[in-house]
């Protein structure tokens, strides 16, 4: 795995067989999770808030959000909450837009990507200096 040293890991929802094993490979990361849209019997919360040294971010799985036609609602919700960077799923594509203060982005997807591009997942860098988020091919 790429950016192991990573402080946190956040899972946006499918497949937490996954994240029960990403959980036992990493004891010592903070994983924070949402639940997605396919797992069924997860006790996870629909989406979170993180604060991370004073960048906050917000993040979901997406289903519920509407962001197949639009990522407005998410982008909102990053406002209501103050939240610099809005992370989301759901579509399995990647995304990335800047927009009134706010980082959108879409890891695209590990496992199953449905924008003809190779699977990925994103990294956040939150610097001094700012925001920096780029998709990682696998």
């Amino acid at each position: 795995m790429r950016n192991e040293d990573a402080p946190v890991f956040i899972f946006l929802g499918d497949g937490e067989s996954d994240l029960d094993r990403m959980r036992k490979a990493y004891p010592d990361k903070t994983i924070l999770s949402v639940r997605g849209n396919c797992d069924y019997s997860s006790t996870s919360k629909e989406d979170g808030v993180f604060d991370a040294e004073g960048t906050k971010l917000f993040f979901t799985h997406g289903h519920n959000w509407g962001v197949k036609y639009t990522v407005e609602r998410v982008f909102y919700k990053a406002k209501e909450v103050d939240a610099q960077i809005a992370l989301f799923a759901h579509t399995h594509t990647r995304f990335y837009e800047y927009f009134d203060g706010v980082h959108i982005l879409n890891p695209g997807s590990a496992a199953y990507p449905r924008d003809g591009k190779r699977p990925s997942y994103a990294f956040v860098d939150i610097t001094p200096r700012g925001i920096l988020c780029s998709h990682v091919e696998l």
